[in-house]
């Protein structure tokens, strides 16, 4: 198994769906149908500790896949699942073209300005593929910087790190007080 930490996260168990032993995940990713098929597995932690779980059926209601678990086959199977995330080892990520990242591999970069001036590291994504923002921890409190190329200019995920050119005004306009 990989490290828990080292996994991406793919979605989140929303909460039991029927009487069967069927679960509504809230998908966190950009290939739900990829993902989310009969046969594929995911990593949780719950409070029976790491397990691997796999996919028995699977359709999809709303946008968000309905899935019932191999080996849990009652509402109460399923009921300490709610909220667990599903988690997969990154060598099992579909590969991204050149420029596209996962959001997990920006959790943790330092963003700093062209002269080098740290703004602070990011502790989360907010938004998805139609406009999606850094979420800064800086020294000042949180910062959100839209993950735009014009503004995002060099992005190095093995080095942890991302260069922005924020227009004038950006950074202190999008500071939120803790």
């Amino acid at each position: 198994m990989a490290q828990w930490d080292d996994m991406a996260v793919v979605g989140r168990i929303a909460r039991p769906h029927g009487i069967r032993g069927q679960v509504i995940v809230n998908p966190e990713t950009d290939f739900p149908e990829q993902r989310f098929r009969k046969g594929a597995s995911f990593w949780i932690r719950s409070s029976q500790g790491d397990e691997r779980l796999t996919i028995g059926s699977v359709r999809f209601h709303g946008g968000r896949p309905v899935i019932d678990f191999e080996g849990f086959e009652r509402v109460e199977d399923v009921e300490r699942l709610a909220g667990v995330e599903l988690r997969v080892p990154e060598e099992e990520l579909t590969a991204l073209e050149p420029g596209l990242f996962y959001h997990h591999q920006l959790v943790g970069c330092v963003v700093e300005m062209p002269d080098g001036a740290v703004v602070g590291t990011v502790s989360r994504i907010e938004g998805g593929l139609g406009g999606s923002r850094l979420v800064v921890d800086g020294r000042r409190g949180e910062i959100l910087v839209p993950l735009a190329t014009e503004i995002c200019v060099d992005i190095d995920v093995g080095a942890k790190r991302i260069r922005i050119e924020p227009p004038e005004g950006l950074l202190d306009l999008n500071v939120s007080r803790r």
